[in-house]
């Protein structure tokens, strides 16, 4: 523990960025070094490791942990880690690099943002980390399609991040100290992280106070990295945020931050990845509710519950609060879930996605049971705003 806090996973938070003596030395190195260009998804994994979120990683993955953890979803060293942090590259590009030399690590306009020290570079099966990770090989599956479009050699090694990429939503971007040190002041030791990368409706509302009645804050953390083309945008969701916030949410007990990461839509294992991630921030707790960074049918209702059961609870530190389906039952007058209310679904204020998007773009709010009216209205205003 730390500061009365759960402490971080691997037991401290590896800050990966380069200190300024550090960046500069790298800097007069890096015209004379290969290049290799980032996409957003490495971009976003290099932010990670610099800020400790990814802790107890240092770079990415080499072969020995790349294996382990696509296999046992488990760390070279036992540690618990669900998701392979990766760079790729083509076998013409890796052709020329070797082993222990230093790689700059360039954004799309040539930026160097880190410099990565080669320990492995090695091949790699894209069909047996799509079905070990993502449990499809289909290739319609966004993550899926992302692994058989990278190249076919992995670069592992550590990295030196000298920048990270421009701060939007920099008013909540918090490091995981940062968060840690806002927690400590406000005398929080159990605080408790949800996740979304949705607009959030009364059944995210309640689970989320529901959590709330049994710990000493929430970390309200929505991811804001790379979703898929018609998932709702970052800025519209965390303005339904904010004005939730300033309206339903007892402002001593609530904290919003952004996660600058990128969504894999790897269902059971994002959950647990989203879970270590969180640990990192501070949380002690983490919400998992229904079919948790799921994608189309891929994976059970409750599998992203159903996976924590095949972890150590100690090693992952961490504890999970698992949440049923919730609604607004007309004969209960209240939010439930099928744990807690008796009567059937005719009762319930449910609406498919495909039935609230419809409303939305007719300009009709939805029922207040499901939506509330003031984020029902940014929703409506988003879907009129024209395609930049």
């Amino acid at each position: 523990m730390t500061d009365g806090l759960i402490a971080p996973h691997g037991g401290r938070l590896i800050i990966n960025l380069a200190t300024p003596e550090e960046r500069e030395t790298l800097l007069e190195r890096a015209p004379t070094l290969p290049h290799i260009v980032l996409g957003s998804r490495q971009l976003a994994d290099l932010e990670q490791l610099a800020n400790g979120a990814y802790s107890p990683l240092t770079g990415f993955l080499t072969q020995a942990d790349y294996l382990s953890v696509v296999n046992n979803m488990h760390l070279a060293n036992g540690l618990p880690w669900s998701i392979p942090i990766t760079l790729s590259i083509n076998e013409l590009e890796a052709a020329s690099l070797n082993e222990g030399q230093e790689i700059a690590l360039v954004d799309q306009t040539g930026d160097v943002q880190a410099v990565l020290t080669l320990q492995e570079k090695y091949h790699y099966d894209k069909h047996h980390e799509a079905r070990q990770v993502y449990r499809t090989e289909d290739e319609a599956h966004p993550g899926v399609r992302v692994i058989y479009q990278q190249g076919e050699i992995l670069l592992g090694g550590p990295v030196r991040i000298l920048a990270v990429q421009e701060q939007h939503f920099a008013r909540y971007r918090y490091t995981p100290t940062q968060s840690r040190q806002h927690f400590v002041e406000r005398g929080w030791k159990r605080i408790v992280g949800f996740q979304t990368r949705n607009p959030v409706h009364r059944a995210h509302e309640y689970i989320q106070k529901c959590a709330l009645e049994t710990v000493d804050g929430l970390y309200l953390h929505p991811l804001v990295g790379d979703t898929k083309s018609d998932d709702i945008p970052a800025n519209v969701r965390m303005r339904c945020y904010e004005v939730l916030l300033a309206n339903y949410y007892p402002a001593n007990r609530v904290l919003l931050g952004v996660l600058p990461a990128s969504m894999r839509y790897a269902g059971p294992r994002e959950a647990i990845f989203h879970a270590l991630m969180r640990k990192n921030y501070g949380c002690s707790h983490f919400i998992v509710g229904r079919d948790h960074a799921g994608v189309g049918n891929y994976y059970g209702t409750y599998d992203a519950q159903h996976i924590f059961a095949e972890f150590d609870a100690a090693q992952l530190g961490i504890t999970p609060m698992f949440f049923d389906n919730t609604f607004f039952c007309r004969s209960c007058q209240s939010m439930a879930s099928n744990k807690t209310c008796p009567h059937d679904s005719e009762h319930h204020v449910t609406l498919s996605g495909t039935r609230v998007r419809q409303l939305l773009r007719e300009g009709t709010l939805p029922p207040p049971e499901f939506s509330r009216p003031e984020v029902a209205r940014i929703l409506i205003d988003a879907l009129r705003e024209p395609v930049a």
